[in-house]
């Protein structure tokens, strides 16, 4: 999965992390950033998402798309597709175009709204990668946890950068009897969980 990645998402992987680091360097506010994961927590997602059971795989963020781009390596090796939600019309635009210059809009479908919106309607979750805004992480977790399959796997970013936002949220999850939760120290913290 790791050995041979393509070049044309190798390429945009890069582009990505310039853009981000133009962005962080330029001190853009939160919400224009990309705020995408680090490329040690793509490749920890990446290895998730190959080892999920079968069933729906869902991204709750989109942002510019390079979470998704690591999570397609696991999509091609397993024959899967994700579905990942994004709520603004820049962030969507340019995920678009991500994953239609890397290859891979035929495995990623881009949902424009609020996610909550919608994930009722998604059954067997067997993948869900979390990295919108704090706020809604408790919701996104009521409404996924349910609809998972044994040994779906749920994975949360930011919850050591934001525990003091996040810590009922972690608390609460690791104290869920229908998962098994841990934190994971890498890049800016994961809440990985998988369903009993």
């Amino acid at each position: 999965m790791f050995h041979d990645i393509p070049q044309e998402i190798t390429d945009r992987m890069r582009f990505l992390e310039c853009m981000d680091a133009d962005d962080r360097n330029a001190g853009k506010p939160s919400l224009e950033r990309l705020r995408q994961v680090p490329p040690l927590t793509g490749r920890f997602l990446a290895v998730l998402a190959a080892s999920a059971p079968a069933g729906t795989y869902i991204e709750i963020g989109t942002s510019g798309g390079y979470s998704g781009l690591w999570t397609s390596l696991a999509l091609r090796a397993t024959g899967r597709k994700l579905t990942t939600f994004e709520v603004l019309d820049a962030k969507v635009k340019l995920a678009t175009e991500t994953f239609r210059v890397a290859g891979v809009a035929d495995i990623i479908e881009i949902v424009q709204g609020d996610a909550r919106d919608h994930l009722a309607n998604y059954t067997d979750v067997s993948y869900c990668f979390l990295d919108a805004e704090k706020d809604t992480y408790q919701d996104c977790f009521d409404l996924v946890v349910p609809n998972m399959v044994p040994g779906g796997i749920l994975a949360a970013d930011n919850v050591i950068s934001h525990e003091d936002v996040l810590r009922p949220m972690i608390d609460q999850s690791i104290a869920d009897e229908r998962v098994d939760a841990l934190v994971v120290p890498i890049g800016s913290g994961v809440l990985l969980c998988r369903r009993i």
